[in-house]
């Protein structure tokens, strides 16, 4: 407090307006994976150039051509043989929208991923404040019951912090889906399923790999046969002089490079929709907001879903008596590769039902949370929870105003208590407890949209 002391004028600024609070980020990914350069720290990146510098290229991905008894090129051609995908998956994210992220690495390519690297990352990420959803999209390659450990951890980690969120794929058996869903559902437990929301099936995209290597193998009368890049290759059939061995398997290649080629170029690559599914939540975070259902929008670099389902077929997926929704991707002809489901893995709760509500909660909790850390040590008296109660009354007003929350009328949408009497007891007080009660209306999807339609008499 100023001394008045001296005589003269003095000039004091009384502060009037409230504090106010800032919205956190919703949508800033982490993904844990395997990558080419095994990296300590999660590093934060905003592009594929970012993660190309940071954590290096792709995997090799290897095509085999199998050559007959006749010399032709067989078409069954295998698929490549790498299942370390997290480049694939960085490119799918920023393709649907994605911006910034964090990326863990869980080692590099000479091992392969496992619960206790995954285990590991989630403890790094821990210690990350930003992140609001949870991805690891290699999980599904971990033998035996680790991909749904791994899954239970991370969903472990949304509750105990409680301002993330986990996107998760299913594994493909290559069988039928209802099996994949059957098996999902009993693998992935009952804990903490409002936090987490599954996506399927899997995707065919339109990438390929970057670094492809084509072995070519001989069930006919070639000799000699080789392995090597595309180039290598191309460089063979061009020029004989390049190889090392019988003039006959150069001759082969200048006669069928082309469909060698055209082969290649057939094999795109098959990931989960989890990736994807983050660029498609801060697409419409940014686009609409948090309380918009990530669904009804279609995705970029796909081609088709790996299984055409209909509306009888995702009956079963979206309402289930264990609860445990499986959100579809459908292709709509005329529309695209749509998103066609909303739902949290928690799908007979009615309070954490829908993916939007639960991710609006997190956002207006956390952002609530880190704007009243300023009250802390402040006497506990009526100004302080005027202030308090108006910041929070602000900052609801203005999600309302932006269609966030249900309600005519803002006191319809939410209310904001605080006081003796109200939210504390004088013991209360004299513990130095500020209890505060927030109550919202949330919106929540449209998902069935009934249309009653019925005869009309004529009456002229």
């Amino acid at each position: 407090m100023t001394s008045f002391n001296t005589p003269g004028v003095y000039i004091q600024e009384i502060s009037t307006l409230p504090a106010s609070v800032v919205q956190v980020e919703t949508a800033i990914p982490a993904f844990i994976g395997l990558t080419e350069n095994t990296v300590a720290d999660p590093k934060r990146i905003t592009s594929m150039v970012d993660f190309s510098d940071i954590f290096g290229g792709p995997d090799d991905g290897i095509i085999t051509i199998e050559i007959t008894a006749g010399n032709e090129v067989n078409p069954a051609v295998a698929a490549p043989a790498s299942n370390k995908l997290l480049y694939y998956h960085m490119q799918m994210y920023f393709a649907n929208g994605g911006g910034p992220c964090y990326v863990i690495s869980a080692g590099n390519f000479s091992g392969s991923l496992t619960t206790l690297k995954v285990t590991g990352a989630l403890t790094k990420l821990k210690m990350e404040d930003e992140p609001t959803l949870i991805v690891i999209p290699e999980a599904i390659n971990i033998a035996g019951s680790g991909f749904y450990d791994s899954m239970k951890a991370a969903l472990g980690q949304c509750n105990d912090l409680q301002d993330r969120f986990t996107i998760m794929d299913l594994i493909d058996g290559g069988s039928a889906f209802t099996t994949d869903i059957s098996n999902f559902r009993t693998g992935i437990g009952t804990q903490y399923l409002k936090y987490g929301a599954a996506y399927y099936p899997h995707l065919q995209t339109t990438l390929q790999y970057a670094n492809q290597s084509v072995n070519i193998t001989n069930n006919g009368s070639l000799t000699n046969v080789s392995s090597g890049t595309l180039k290598e290759i191309v460089d063979i059939a061009a020029d004989p002089s390049h190889a090392s061995f019988d003039m006959e398997y150069p001759d082969f290649l200048n006669k069928h490079l082309g469909g060698i080629q055209n082969l290649i170029a057939e094999q795109t690559i098959v990931l989960g929709a989890s990736s994807s599914m983050a660029g498609v939540f801060a697409r419409v975070d940014s686009d609409r907001g948090v309380w918009k259902a990530p669904a009804n929008v279609s995705l970029n670099y796909v081609s088709e879903p790996v299984y055409k389902i209909n509306n009888a077929d995702q009956e079963s997926w979206n309402v289930d008596s264990t609860g445990k929704t499986v959100n579809a991707i459908r292709l709509f002809k005329g529309k695209g590769n749509i998103v066609w489901g909303a739902r949290t893995l928690a799908g007979n709760d009615n309070e954490w039902r829908y993916v939007p509500v639960r991710r609006l909660f997190i956002t207006m909790e956390e952002s609530i949370k880190k704007a009243t850390e300023f009250v802390v040590f402040e006497p506990n008296d009526k100004n302080t929870w005027e202030r308090v109660r108006t910041m929070i009354e602000s900052y609801l007003s203005g999600l309302w105003r932006q269609g966030a929350l249900a309600g005519a009328k803002p006191a319809d949408a939410f209310f904001v208590n605080v006081g003796l009497g109200q939210t504390m007891t004088a013991q209360d007080i004299l513990e130095g407890k500020l209890i505060v009660e927030v109550g919202v209306a949330a919106v929540r999807p449209a998902e069935f949209i009934i249309l009653n339609f019925s005869h009309k008499l004529q009456e002229s």
